[in-house]
């Protein structure tokens, strides 16, 4: 699929997810069939690995940065596994924990890290989520990380309803002052057991999902980082580094990797990113683009970041794409907040 058409597919879904639409699907009916029976094939093979209850990695990181007068900066996750951490042993291995870390590191500052994500989560547990974020502290998030999407393919969650969902999180996460970072639908047709037609099915419905949820975010005020080929060409060429014991999710690289990806867009999210960088840079093929052409360019390209950039043109919205160079990040265990449940 072109980079154009991906973009009509994404603004048509989420123009219903607006609109209340629920009719739109991401895979031909001829399809379905071929799909399902491929699916069941799929599953005697991916997850069988011994796949544990993601570590609890809540709590205080960057404590040497501690003052006495100012609170620390607040993090949450919310989402499915991926956002959990699960497939990994170890706290300090899970996306929050590198992502605390590093956020600490880079602001100097210590970092509290809430997690409320839920393993096989679709994104209408998100309601859910946001609620459990804003009414467990006396301030809402400084920044909200959002990884969902996958599970909404698998159990063929409409888009229009899956994007409309997620636009809600993320309103609510912004009405309340909360910056707010989504890592899009990852690229499901990765998965190294799967195999053809249902690959190329699964990486069709993930991308234009992955599409669809940038201008849903991005819309109301979030930034959004592809996930797609990040876990696509280094998980593919890296399987056994990459993935974890399942087959399915990541291991403890594959999710330093998503981190790296992820922690310039939220640095920026809170003004703590070179403001130089924060122009274009044309020698990356940065710059200004419509939100719907910017989301299937996205889509198809690993770590791009969209943001908010003007509030309309003659296309509509418009949106900034950037290319940010990934940051290595790396994490201890945290020191665990009173309330936080001890890592298993």
């Amino acid at each position: 699929m072109t980079s154009m058409s991906r973009a009509r597919v994404a603004r048509r879904i989420a123009t219903g997810a607006a609109y209340g639409g629920g009719g739109i699907g991401l895979l031909g009916a001829a399809a379905v069939g071929v799909l399902l029976a491929e699916v069941q094939m799929a599953k005697r093979v991916v997850g069988n690995g011994h796949s544990p209850h993601p570590p609890s990695a809540e709590g205080l990181y960057g404590r040497a940065y501690e003052t006495p007068h100012d609170p620390p900066i607040l993090l949450a996750m919310l989402g499915d596994s991926t956002a959990a951490g699960q497939g990994v042993h170890r706290a300090r291995q899970t996306p929050g924990a590198l992502l605390a870390s590093g956020l600490a590191a880079v602001a100097e500052q210590p970092v509290r890290l809430r997690n409320v994500a839920l393993p096989g989560a679709r994104s209408d547990d998100l309601d859910r989520q946001v609620s459990l974020v804003l009414s467990e502290s006396d301030r809402a998030p400084d920044v909200c990380v959002i990884m969902i999407g996958a599970n909404d393919v698998t159990h063929r969650m409409p888009p229009t309803r899956s994007v409309r969902h997620l636009s809600g999180a993320v309103r609510r996460l912004r009405t309340a002052g909360a910056e707010v970072v989504v890592g899009t639908c990852p690229d499901l047709g990765t998965i190294e057991p799967v195999q053809q037609p249902l690959r190329w099915l699964a990486r069709r419905a993930s991308r234009q999902l992955a599409a669809a949820q940038t201008i849903g975010t991005v819309e109301q005020g979030g930034r959004t980082v592809s996930l797609g080929d990040l876990l696509g060409p280094e998980f593919a060429a890296n399987p056994r580094e990459l993935f974890g014991p399942d087959n399915y999710h990541p291991s403890a690289e594959g999710y330093a990797t998503a981190a790296m990806a992820l922690l310039p867009t939220i640095c920026a999210a809170l003004g703590l990113w070179p403001v130089e960088e924060e122009r274009p840079d044309v020698s990356r093929h940065e710059g200004f683009l419509p939100v719907a052409r910017a989301a299937a360019e996205a889509a198809s390209e690993a770590g791009t970041e969209v943001a908010a950039a003007m509030p309309t043109g003659p296309r509509g919205p418009w949106a900034l794409l950037k290319r940010r160079r990934r940051r290595r990040v790396s994490a201890s265990d945290p020191t665990p907040a009173p309330t936080a449940e001890p890592s298993t």
